[in-house]
């Protein structure tokens, strides 16, 4: 689940990145617009990616790094 939630907070990432740089919207050009109800799912699990995301900066024992 973490890995899934970490590749979807990516993948919002890199929309936000080209709204705010080209003024592009990937997920609303490939889903027929913002209103569109498969873009309000595709903007709702991201953003709920995004919200898991969040616990993995609290859990204790994370991989990789070393505690001081």
């Amino acid at each position: 689940m973490d890995t899934l939630a970490l590749i979807l907070s990516i993948i919002g990432s890199i929309n936000w990145g080209l709204v705010g740089i080209f003024q592009f919207d990937l997920v609303a050009w490939l889903f027929n617009g913002q209103d569109a109800l498969l873009s309000r799912i595709i903007y709702t699990v991201i953003g709920l990616a995004g919200l898991w995301c969040i616990s993995l900066l609290f859990r204790k024992g994370s991989r990789g790094g070393s505690e001081s």
